[in-house]
């Protein structure tokens, strides 16, 4: 009986010892916590990254799943020598191929293609070392673009909605979405155009229109078991371009000597056997009546060109179009943060851009010279549109309170700014032209608009490095 109060005392007293020695562990693991940023190897950051709980309402609304981005820092590091850089990997190098042939596809798109058909048709192979410089300064521009989401984590749009001031924001969105109804409007009405060849006229432009628009659909739904499973459908499409371009390559024979010497020669404009060069033909070829003109020019054979010439057109016309609606999912949710599930996501920005295009399969049904007066047109649109994404990637880049150390020097600054430099003034030049040759009337309204345009885009760089001038 006596041991009784003795017993009663020490527990209490034991009981204030741990909770006291807990709270003693739970600061030193705080501490530790607080510490972890500048001692910690990038496996373990990323490591407590992974244990991050998502919320499954956020993974539904992102237009990615986080487990489809690849982390770059998964090596150990020695914490003596923090100057490592991670072991080249041709594994990890595959993973980032997808990215790759999304790139890729902005260069074979419908558009592009019209361009083409008209520069090689009135230009031969003139122009071919504005090709090559003008592909070599598009690389630049994509590498810097692939920098700036390796380097921060987050797309374009996302960036401009956080360092830009709300006004400018909305401005670059509007440009964006306006560009994308564009080029989504040539995609289209390719595919359209490759339905009607294959289908040797049996279906109307405005069918070929619809099913476009759903199978995109069809294709979108693969990205619901993996982005992995979409860009295999990409690999795909672009593979069937290249086979199709590589049969009318070799069906052409063009002079190799013609290929290589383009700068060291001249052209006579009058000299017969050149294709389409010079002739008649060059003032309306499109894409159209691109596979009637090779048809005739080079016959049907085993497999005719005008279907290889269809089933290349059809493919570079499904690949940009899912392309671009996957790209206004991520325009849409970047610059105006949407919370919507990526099937609304996908449905509005895809009704965006149809029902435009199905007004214009139905007026333009029936006049093949207009169509692709029309395509020509929307090609001065894309030209009117770049400044508003080239001047802002160069911006942010080129900004260390967002790229940090991943910040471009000053060399590779004045090259890219050259090189945007150059575009801008170059599209400008020829948008005058245009404007002055075709619409004498609207010259005041370009020249205002232009101004417009620049005055915004000057405004919005300052904002992005001074925003107290906003304030």
């Amino acid at each position: 009986m006596n041991s009784s109060p003795p017993q009663n005392h020490a527990a209490p007293n034991s009981h204030t010892e741990s909770q006291q020695l807990q709270a003693v562990e739970q600061e030193q693991e705080d501490e530790s916590h607080r510490l972890l940023p500048s001692s910690a190897s990038p496996s373990s950051e990323a490591v407590l990254i992974k244990t991050v709980e998502r919320n499954e309402d956020d993974d539904e609304e992102a237009a990615y799943e986080a487990r489809e981005k690849i982390l770059i820092g998964d090596f150990e590091l020695d914490s003596s020598n923090s100057s490592s850089v991670p072991p080249f990997s041709f594994k990890k190098l595959w993973l980032f191929t997808g990215p790759g042939f999304l790139m890729s596809i902005a260069f074979l798109d419908p558009g592009n293609l019209e361009g083409d058909l008209q520069a090689g048709a009135i230009a031969g192979y003139s122009l071919l070392w504005l090709l090559m410089w003008a592909t070599a300064m598009g690389l630049l521009i994509q590498l810097l673009s692939a920098r700036i989401g390796v380097a921060t984590g987050r797309h374009l749009a996302e960036l401009c909605r956080e360092e830009y001031p709300y006004w400018a924001g909305i401005v670059l969105w509007f440009m964006a979405e306006v560009a994308l109804i564009g080029a989504d409007i040539q995609e289209v009405i390719g595919s359209a155009i490759a339905i009607q060849i294959l289908s040797r006229g049996l279906l109307p432009l405005w069918v070929g229109v619809l099913i476009t628009a759903s199978d995109c659909f069809m294709f979108l739904l693969l990205e619901n078991y993996g982005v992995r499973k979409l860009e295999a459908v990409f690999a795909v499409l672009i593979s069937t371009m290249a086979l199709s371009f590589a049969w009318m390559f070799a069906d052409a024979k063009p002079s190799t000597k013609e290929l290589l010497i383009v700068q060291s020669r001249t052209i006579d404009p009058n000299k017969k056997g050149q294709g389409f060069y010079g002739s008649k033909q060059a003032d309306s070829i499109g894409l159209v009546n691109a596979g009637q003109y090779l048809e005739e020019k080079y016959g049907g054979g085993l497999f005719p060109i005008l279907y290889i010439w269809g089933i290349g057109l059809l493919a570079a016309g499904q690949s940009s179009t899912i392309t671009g609606t996957y790209a206004g999912q991520f325009i849409m949710g970047g610059f105006l943060n949407l919370r919507l599930k990526k099937s609304v996501r996908a449905l509005i920005t895809r009704s965006c851009a149809i029902i435009p295009t199905i007004v214009v399969a139905l007026v333009f049904n029936k006049s093949e010279s207009s169509l692709d007066v029309l395509n020509e047109w929307l090609n001065v649109l894309q030209s009117i549109q770049i400044p508003f994404a080239l001047i802002p990637l160069l911006t942010l880049v080129s900004k260390e309170q967002v790229m940090g150390v991943f910040k471009v020097g000053p060399t590779l600054e004045r090259a890219a700014w050259t090189v945007a430099g150059l575009v801008i003034v170059i599209n400008g030049y020829l948008l005058l032209h245009f404007f002055l040759s075709e619409v004498n009337g609207l010259l005041f309204g370009f020249l205002v608009s232009a101004g417009t345009a620049a005055f915004i885009e000057l405004n919005s760089v300052g904002a992005v490095y001074n925003h107290t001038l906003w304030e």
